[in-house]
């Protein structure tokens, strides 16, 4: 008597669990890939005591495919004008950049409801190194102080070795002469 109780108790507990294997499944097949944007998990692997994360966004992060970067610099990452912005690139990143595919613009950051957009490109002589391990960018007016938000903008095709990289962003205010802030790092990652 008691076997027969139990049965089609059993029978439910499989038929749910069976259930929302199959839903799970479905979903995992159905749902659109996973966006390139920062995730949850960040690895870093020199962790220095100034470290500070900054914001960015990937098109793409598939390896040997067409990318646009937005590095971002918000009004609360800046501490005064910015006369001079280098970025340090990773030696082991292997993309071709090239200075016509590098700009310098005020920034709509995309949320949930808006998509990233520039709203001023902003002149700016551009210089990357033989070695492709730094970009200098200056602008002909200074990035001023202020809450708006300023993006430098890379178009490449990401490199063929995936990987994490660490892009760090120095800055020269107005009225120094060559002394060099630290303003944050990007960490970007290709798959």
């Amino acid at each position: 008597m008691f076997k027969n109780q139990t049965l089609p108790i059993i029978k439910k507990v499989f038929f749910v669990g069976f259930s929302a294997f199959l839903f799970s499944a479905g979903a995992l097949n159905v749902a659109p890939k996973s966006s390139a944007s920062p995730g949850f998990f960040e690895y870093q692997w020199y962790p220095e005591e100034g470290y500070k994360k900054l914001r960015y966004l990937q098109s793409s992060s598939e390896r040997l495919e067409r990318a646009t970067y937005y590095f971002f610099l918000r009004g609360k990452e800046r501490k005064a004008d910015i006369s001079k912005l280098t970025l340090r690139v990773p030696d082991y990143f292997e993309a071709k950049i090239k200075p016509e595919k590098l700009s310098l613009c005020r920034v709509n950051v995309g949320s949930y409801t808006s998509r990233t957009r520039c709203l001023e490109n902003i002149p700016s002589e551009i210089k990357i190194n033989e070695n492709q391990t730094s970009i200098d960018i200056t602008p002909e007016k200074a990035i001023p102080l202020n809450k708006d938000s300023y993006a430098v903008v890379m178009k490449i095709f990401n490199p063929r070795k995936r990987g994490m990289f660490q892009f760090q962003a120095f800055s020269q205010n107005v009225g120094e002469i060559d002394i060099s802030t630290y303003l944050g790092t990007w960490n970007i990652d290709v798959q």
